[in-house]
Formats: structure tokens, C-alpha cells, sequence
């Protein structure tokens, strides 16, 4: 097998709402629905009384590495392929990448915009009409070349369930779902209150894309702290999540349900699974943990999707994961991304491995779990890297600098970048 063999279907990637989203919103939500507004040259979406401070946050892809931390303020900045799907295929194409699973960014990965709105009435009609947007338009846009996503509202488990049967029906494939409910201040997975959710999800076969950051926010250590501390880590926090869910009651109840761990790497999983198969053999006797029969490791096996986008340790330790439950994803536009040699990327990690077990990793894991197979729609012979790289000759994938945005720094002193500069981009309004 060659690098230019491969099928590449990502599990993780972002869009970037063009302004124009809400346009076409029923004359009763003009008023109501997130607008873009411009104010000393830098663009926000405004939605009640909130103004988001960024508009795409880190999508920095096409930019040199030393222009990673300039947060984009405006449309011009970013490269078109981020909210254009049209120009996304042909940055898609020349990367190599079939398939695509965009998470919302405006809204929220898991539509936490509208799960903080005052009202709750609007909110609703204009997640519907997100939804309604995300499939119809950005996904419709281009058939094969993106996985239905879509999003639910995550106040209040009845909705939840009806706005997922309806995504269901217009072929969703997967539900983005907070990684921790209780801490965006909403009844825990423990409770019983989301088996409403749960219970459709599982009988409509959508998985849980639970993504980094969506509940648990990756801790800074401190201020001074350099920010490659917190990046170098980041992927890791959604250990805290994968351990919650494992020793929650949702898999006992719903035993056909998956969840996708979006963007959390893999390498770390053995470990996790090695304490938690010694917690519960040394502590359940007084924790009274039970998982129905089964080892922890079982469970986590059978119900969780783990992805990756270079992982060399975790490729190398493949034996000690389940190569059926781990999958390859790009996350572009973001920084962490290594488009445009995202194949390259992948082969230096599982070129040592058979075809059989790279195929199941660069797309016949999601393509199974996900029930989205572009090659029943494009044919598998134009799937591949080569195939869709030879479209993309005409793609200009050279780093543009220059392209403006904020400055973590804004300043010449001369020192290492820290989690209180970056964390200013996140809550700086303009």
C-alpha cells in the first residue's frame, strides 16, 4: 500500500459561519437572529446582547507557523476555504481528504449560543434553522464530501429528543453533545434527565460527538504559564470526560449507543484504561462501581470512537487499543492541523501497519460508525489521495503572512507567548 492509496475521512474538522447564515431566517427571527457587525475594521457576531469576540476562533490555516496565534478578526483574514464548502472541497481535494465532519464555531461546537440565550422560544426556532443550514446547505453543497452534523437543544432533554428524531429524518449522522453536561450548569449524564436524548439517539443510530472544550475546559496552569504547556495538554483534558462517561449508567441502558471523543488523540487511552482497570479491581468493593458484567475495557471497546490526526506512540501501541474504534480526523482550519500533508502526516504514523488496519483507521471505522460511505456516492476509485489530489492542481496551498488578525502579544518584548495573552483573545470584545 502507498500513501497515495489511502481513503482519508475525517472525524473532526470546523467550519466557519459565512455572515450570510442567517439570512434567510422567517420574517418573525430577522430581529432576533446573530448578525455580523463591524466596528474599527474588525468583524463579530452579535447575538441579544452578547458580541462574540472572535469569528472563527483559531483558523489560522494558510498562515506561516509564526502567525498561529493571531486570532482572525475579520473574513478577510481567513482563508475562504474555512466558510465557503465549495472552496473547502478544493482545499479538501488538495489535502487528500474525502469525507469531512464540520463542527459548528459561531454557535458553539455542541450549540451552546443558543443554550444561553434569554429566549429560550427564539433560541429554539433558530437552532432548527441552523440545523436546517448545516445539512441542507453546507453538507447538500457538495454529496459525499461531508458527514450531517447537527446540534440539539441542551436545555431540555424533551426538545433534545424531538430536535434529534427530526435531524435523524433528514440524515444526521451524528449529534454534537456537550463533553460534561453539569458543567454547563444542566442536569449530569448520571441522572437519568438526558434518556430521552439518549433513547432516540441509539434507536436512530446517532452518535455522540462529544469534542475537546465543549463542557471541561482544559486548565490553564496559571497566567505566566507558556501557552505550549496548555497545548501540549490540551488534547489529554478530554480524559476527564472519556472517564465520566465510561463509569456513568448510559451505556447499561442504551448498550447499542456510541460516543466519539473529537479531537483528543489517542496515545493516552492504554494508560486511562490501565487506571481504570485497576480503580475498579482495587476500589469497587466500597465504590460499588458496576459495569453490567463487563471489564471497563470492554465497555470503553464497544462504545467509544477515539480520533487522532498524527499519533505515533498511539499507532505503535495499536495492540493495546481497539484498531475497530479509532479514527483519523484533519481538525482544519486549526492550528493544530498539518494540512496541507495531512496524508504524509498519517503514513509516518501507520505506514509500519497492514492495509487492512490502515484502511479501518483512515475511513472504514467512521465510515462504519457514521453510516456515511462517499464511496457508494463518488466512487471509490476518486477517493483516494491521489485521485483527489489530482483535482487540486490549480489550488494555491503556499503560507500567506500577513493576513492580520489579534496579536497575543501586541507587543515587541521579546518573551515566551502565556495562557493570560491567549486567554485575552477569548475575552476581549471589541
Amino acid at each position: 500500500m502507498q500513501l497515495s492509496d489511502m481513503i482519508l475521512v475525517s472525524l473532526d474538522d470546523h467550519l466557519v459561519e459565512p455572515p450570510e447564515t442567517f439570512a434567510d431566517v422567517p420574517a418573525g427571527l430577522k430581529g432576533v437572529a446573530p448578525r455580523i457587525v463591524e466596528r474599527n475594521g474588525a468583524e463579530s457576531w452579535v447575538y441579544e446582547d452578547r458580541v462574540l469576540p472572535n469569528i472563527a476562533n483559531n483558523a489560522v490555516v494558510g498562515r506561516p507557523p509564526e502567525e498561529f496565534g493571531f486570532e482572525p478578526t475579520a473574513y478577510s483574514q481567513l482563508r475562504e476555504a474555512t466558510y465557503n464548502p465549495n472552496k473547502r472541497v478544493e482545499d479538501m481535494n488538495a489535502d487528500g481528504v474525502c469525507t469531512s465532519t464540520c463542527y459548528p464555531s459561531a454557535v458553539g461546537p455542541s450549540g451552546q449560543l443558543f443554550a444561553d440565550a434569554k429566549d429560550k422560544k427564539s433560541a429554539l426556532a433558530l437552532l432548527e434553522y441552523y440545523n436546517d443550514w448545516l445539512i441542507d446547505s453546507w453538507c447538500a453543497s457538495n454529496p459525499g464530501r461531508f458527514i450531517p452534523l447537527g446540534i440539539v437543544p441542551l436545555w431540555d432533554a424533551e426538545l433534545a429528543a424531538k430536535e434529534a428524531k427530526r435531524l435523524a429524518r433528514k440524515g444526521a449522522r451524528t449529534i454534537s453533545l456537550h463533553d460534561n453536561f453539569s458543567a454547563k450548569g444542566v442536569p449530569s449524564i448520571h441522572t437519568g434527565y438526558w434518556d430521552p436524548l439518549f433513547k432516540v439517539m441509539e434507536e436512530e443510530r446517532l452518535v455522540i460527538s462529544a469534542h475537546i472544550g465543549t463542557g471541561n475546559q482544559a486548565p490553564h496552569a496559571s497566567p505566566e504559564t507558556p501557552i505550549d504547556a496548555w497545548i501540549a495538554t490540551m488534547p489529554m483534558s478530554i480524559a476527564i470526560a472519556a472517564a465520566d462517561w465510561l463509569f456513568s449508567p448510559v451505556f447499561k441502558k442504551f448498550p447499542n449507543l456510541k460516543i466519539a471523543l473529537a479531537e483528543g488523540g489517542v496515545g493516552w487511552v492504554p494508560y486511562l484504561l490501565e487506571r481504570i482497570e485497576f480503580t475498579y479491581n482495587h476500589h469497587r468493593a466500597w465504590t460499588h462501581s458496576d459495569f453490567g458484567g463487563k471489564t471497563p475495557s470492554e465497555v470503553f471497546f464497544n462504545h467509544f470512537i477515539t480520533c487522532f490526526i498524527s499519533d505515533d506512540f498511539g499507532m505503535k501501541n495499536i495492540d493495546s487499543l481497539n484498531p475497530d474504534m479509532v479514527c483519523w480526523e484533519c481538525d482544519y482550519p486549526h492550528s493544530d492541523s498539518v494540512w496541507p500533508k495531512s496524508p504524509e502526516a498519517l503514513w509516518e504514523s501507520v505506514k509500519h501497519l497492514g492495509k487492512e488496519t490502515i484502511d479501518k483507521i483512515s475511513h472504514l471505522n467512521t465510515i462504519r460508525e457514521f453510516r456515511f460511505d462517499p464511496r457508494e456516492i463518488l466512487g471509490r476509485e476518486n477517493c483516494t489521495v491521489g485521485a483527489l489530489r489530482a483535482k487540486a492542481t490549480h489550488v494555491d496551498t503556499r503560507l500567506v503572512a500577513g493576513r492580520g488578525g489579534f496579536d497575543p502579544k501586541a507587543s515587541a518584548e521579546k518573551r515566551p507567548v502565556t495562557s493570560a495573552d491567549i486567554q485575552k483573545l477569548f475575552t476581549s470584545a471589541l
